[in-house]
This record gives structure tokens, sequence and C-alpha cells, in this order.
């Protein structure tokens, strides 16, 4: 899955993900900020590690990670301030230009940026209810200076389930950063391998997954009637990705050619307003995400000129299928299923209805299991096939767009004592997708963070207020519900 994910890339399809977040307070000096990084990469090992390949005839067509001799924690913290006023509008056009650019592969995947110069009102406008007192501080807040985060990661790196990554670390549970444990000696890299020592690198990779596979062969031998039906399941998710692919997603103004250059808009909304509608209507809240997702579709669509009448948009949901024992692991451990968006019912409850009983079904469906087989197979593919692959895993035949809901922790973070206020994630766009929207819950919020084509979604914020007004909607038919008598 790592190596699908750099395959996949390409000049205008970026494969990096990350986040912007807000912070209270002034920003730190930037020795300070590189203090804190330095002092905690450790933690994370892999963000000193950068892609190295054989380039021989023997070559798997998966790189290896190797220690960077030259790592350069300058070079990947990057240090920027918005022009006057620094607004929202600013930081969401520097957000997109900073994910329009493709990372360095001759280095560590990453890249970090501390933003000063913001305006202390500085936030999303579209969230509802936003409390300001007279000198312009969210909440009340006792202080009024904003500085933000930008983090950039190749999905490669790491996925939004795993709960390694810098932000993981670079974050406190208090405003007192505790002590960090550290061996005290200073990093040293290990010496760049030369070709022979990467194809045994390869090889070992290869031998784990055929011993693996070895002994799973020897499990079914042990217990052939629990491996029968195991076979039987994975055939039958196998052939529901199959029936998905043979039904292809219809096609949309969202499916097109797109270039390198990005836009991004973030919605704000309360947590607490999608459990009001999950209470209301017996469904989750994931349920609700991708109803109002489908009723702002339906706003774009209309608004754009595209009849409706029985259009089914598909939404490509990842879903973590890592262990509880696999919580602390990098790499990528996701497969995808496809989540209706049906933009063709005008009536807001029953859009959320039809959502609820159609993901119901893939609950109780193969496809994730399928979806799993099916990466695993990759594993011994040769590099043609795996590319292939890689792009029939993000063809328009699958899916319209990417919705994926990461959930976060419910209680406030913070960067060298400065409080996170707000965190709007950021997805990425697959060749022929113009939109991407990434949903994460933080501290009683649920943000949404739109990435677009900046060509093909030029009307994103339009797109943004549609995320806005479905939910207002949604949560005051809800409340109307709530009070009827029992």
């Amino acid at each position: 899955m790592d190596a699908s994910f750099l395959h996949q890339e390409g000049p205008s399809s970026h494969m990096h993900v990350g986040g912007l977040t807000l912070l209270e307070g002034p920003p730190p000096p930037l020795e300070e900020f590189l203090e804190q990084i330095r002092k905690r990469l450790h933690l994370v090992p892999r963000y000193r590690h950068k892609l190295a390949h054989t380039h021989t005839a023997l070559d798997s067509g998966r790189p290896v990670w190797v220690d960077d001799p030259s790592f350069n924690l300058e070079y990947h913290v990057r240090h920027t301030a918005l022009p006057a006023p620094g607004d929202w509008e600013q930081l969401c056009n520097l957000t997109a230009r900073i994910f329009s650019q493709q990372l360095d592969r001759s280095k560590p995947l990453w890249e970090m940026w501390l933003i000063e110069g913001l305006d202390p009102k500085i936030g999303d406008p579209a969230r509802p209810g936003r409390p300001q007192d007279d000198r312009g501080g969210v909440g009340g807040s006792k202080s009024y200076e904003r500085c933000a985060l930008i983090s950039k990661t190749h999905h490669s790196l790491i996925d939004g389930i795993a709960g390694i990554d810098l932000a993981t670390v670079l974050f406190d549970l208090s405003p007192e950063p505790p002590p960090v444990r550290h061996s005290g000696r200073a990093w040293q890299p290990h010496r760049e391998p030369n070709a022979i020592e990467l194809l045994a690198a390869g090889a070992k990779g290869a031998l784990r997954a055929g011993v693996e596979l070895a002994a799973g062969a020897a499990d079914a031998l042990a217990h052939p009637d629990r491996a029968l039906a195991t076979a039987r399941e994975a055939a039958e998710g196998v052939g529901e990705i199959v029936w998905a692919v043979l039904n292809p997603a219809p096609a949309t103004p969202l499916n097109v050619d797109i270039g390198p250059h990005r836009r991004f808009a973030g919605v704000g909304a309360a947590l607490a307003d999608f459990k009001v509608v999950k209470n209301a209507f017996g469904c989750t809240v994931n349920d609700v995400v991708l109803a109002v997702v489908a009723g702002a579709l339906r706003d774009l669509m209309i608004a754009r000129g595209v009849r409706t009448e029985g259009l089914e948009l598909r939404a490509l949901v990842p879903v973590s299928v890592r262990a509880e024992d696999e919580h602390q692991h990098l790499g990528n451990r996701i497969v995808a299923m496809r989540g209706p968006l049906p933009v063709y019912i005008p009536d807001p409850v029953q859009r959320l209805l039809f959502v609820k009983r159609e993901m119901d079904g893939l609950k109780e469906s193969k496809q994730a299991l399928g979806a799993e087989v099916i990466a695993g197979v990759q594993n011994f593919a040769p590099p043609t096939i795996l590319a292939q692959a890689s792009r029939l895993n993000f063809s328009t035949r699958l899916f319209n767009l990417l919705v994926t809901n990461v959930p976060g922790p419910q209680f406030p973070l913070y960067v060298l004592g400065r409080k996170m206020l707000e965190a709007y994630p950021v997805a990425f766009l697959p060749q022929h997708h113009a939109l991407a929207i990434a949903i994460m819950s933080y501290n009683g919020q649920m943000n949404f963070g739109l990435l677009g084509d900046l060509d093909a979604m030029d009307d994103i914020d339009e797109f943004a207020e549609s995320i806005a007004a479905q939910l207002a909607t949604l949560v005051s038919l809800a409340r109307d519900v709530a009070a009827l008598p029992a």
C-alpha cells in the first residue's frame, strides 16, 4: 500500500496529506520551535528516512527507507508570515499553495510550516455560533494573538489512523511540556546502503511476507474448516470489488483532468451538532457527515446546471484495518470502501436515512475484506502490475471523490504551551478527481478540510457554505423531532 501511493503520484496528483492548525498565542521563536521538534524526532525515526532504489533489473519496484545522512531539520521546517491583514482567506490560499508543491523524493518526505502575521480574529467564518469578545478573541480566550502550523507528509509515510506522526509527538496534553525520554546521544545516521544491501533489504521484506503466507498455509492445513470459511468470505469480498469496477461511478464535473495547483477551504462545525442529528434519526456521526456532503454536492451540481435526477455519486471512504496491537506501527493499514452520496434525493432527512441504510449494508458486506485481500496480493506483484493496481485503486470507475473522516482527541492539545484552537485536515487529489474532503473531530469540533483543483473548483467557497447550510438544516430538523411529544 505504501508503494502504491508512490506509483500513483504524478505531476498533477500529489500524494501528500496533512493539516492546518490554529494555535492560541504569539508564534514561538523559530529556534525554540526547531528545538522542540529536534528533541522529539527520535520518537518518529522515519522522519529522518529517505527513499532508496536499487535501479537494477532485480529491483522489486518498491523502494526502501534508509537514513538520510544529510538530514537538515531547517530544510523541512519552514517559517513564513501572512501580509496584513492576515485573514482567513489568505491562510487558506497559503495552505493551497503549499499543497500544490510536490515533495522532493531525494529527502525525507515531509514539511512543516510555522505561520505568523495572523489577524487575532482569524478563524473559519462559516462556523455557526462562533463567540467573539470585543477584542476579537475566540471563545473568551485570554490571548488575542494567533499563529498557525501547516503540516505536509507523503501518504507513503503515514496513514491517518496509525497514531504515529510528527504532529502526534509534537503536541502535549498540557501547557507545560513533559520531559521527553531520550538516550542522550546525538543522532548519527547509518551509512547509506549499496545496491547489494538494498536488494537484500527488499528480499528480506519479501521473505517476511512469504513467511507470513507460509504460516497462514500451515494454519489452513491444521484447521481446514476455518480456512475454507475464510477463503469463501475472501472470494465474496473480491467479487464485490469486481462488481464495483463493472458498475462505474457516474461521470461528473468533478472527474476531469486536473492540474498541479490547488484551492483550499475549511468549514468549522460543532461535534455536538452531528450528535444531535445522530440521536434524533438513529444513525452514526459518519452517516451524518456523508449526508451533509451529499446535500452540498447536490447544491453544487444544481448550481453548475447538472441534472440530479437519479444521480448517485460515490465516495471513497478509507477504513482502517489496523489491529489493536498495530497502532504504534508506521505505514498504511487501510482499505477503501465506496460510500453512497444520493444527490438525487431532495429531502435532507430522506437523504440521511438512505445513507444510513446503505452504510449499514456496507458494514455487513465483504467489501472491506475484498479490498484487503487485493492489497495483500500486491505484496507479491511485480512493478508493472503494482503500478496498474495502484491506478485501479484510485480510478474514477470506483469513486467520484474522497471523503475521509478521522477521529481526533476530544481534549485540548498544546505546542510549547500554546493551545491548539482548531484543526483542519487536508487530503489528496488522485488523477481525474477535482475535490477531496477530509473531516477531523477535535475537542468538541468537527472540521472539514476541502481540497480542490484550482481550475475545476473555482466555486469551492460556495461549496463550503453549502456544507455549513446543510448541517444547519439537519440540526434544525433534528431539534424539531426531539421536541415532539413521546
